[in-house]
């Protein structure tokens, strides 16, 4: 009698769920981390653009004493004292103020977008760091722009001034700056230019696989 024959072993059949494969290397979570430095690098790198921006505001200073309407004053001494009044009639004090504020309001915003556009070449990058950098090292430096133009202006004592120079001698307007609210251009213009050049340049996050498109953890269709 001839032995039965062994039936053969049952196709393997697979798993009604994928197995779960462990993420690769690099992500948290299924998704990848962005290659960059630490947060302490950036916290340096942060402070030596805060400065360097900030040290920017001596240009801007200098710019602005060179630009700046430089409208003639004219001193006439009268009995004990001194009068000072407008060489020319048509000039008055309301246009030579909003020709300083408007010059150094420009200026200010240029270098708002040019420091801006500097630091985004250099890193590529944004991040909480890099804009409160550009915030604080542009406040910082517009401060300083306006106390160094006001130092390099004429005498901020027009009485004093005609005297030195005699009466009848024209002499030009201490510069003053009457909108403080300038000084935040430069910060301002700054913070946003970069936010938008990050938005549009900067690098991209990789796009999450959705589980059972060739990824893992979902069962088949």
């Amino acid at each position: 009698m001839t032995a039965p024959l062994t039936p053969p072993p049952p196709p393997h059949e697979q798993s009604s769920h994928q197995t779960w494969q462990a993420p690769p290397a690099g992500t948290v979570g299924g998704m990848y981390e962005q290659d960059g430095p630490g947060m302490k690098t950036e916290v340096r790198e942060a402070g030596v653009i805060a400065v360097a921006v900030a040290l920017s505001g001596v240009l801007l200073g200098a710019l602005w004493w060179w630009l700046a309407p430089h409208v003639p004053l004219v001193g006439q001494h009268s009995g004990n004292s001194w009068v000072v009044y407008f060489k020319n009639a048509e000039d008055t004090e309301g246009e030579q103020a909003i020709g300083v504020d408007g010059t150094f309001t420009l200026l200010a915003l240029a270098f708002g977008v040019v420091s801006a556009v500097a630091v985004f070449l250099l890193r590529r990058r944004g991040g909480v760091p890099l804009v409160a950098a550009l915030g604080l090292g542009g406040l910082l430096g517009s401060v300083l722009a306006w106390r160094l133009g006001v130092w390099m202006g004429p005498d901020t004592d027009v009485i004093a001034h005609a005297k030195a120079v005699g009466a009848g001698v024209a002499f030009s307007t201490p510069l003053k700056l009457g909108a403080k609210g300038a000084l935040l251009a430069w910060p301002l213009a700054a913070g946003v230019v970069h936010l938008g050049l990050t938005a549009l340049f900067g690098p991209r996050d990789p796009e999450l696989e959705v589980p059972g498109e060739g990824g893992y953890g979902g069962p088949p269709a």
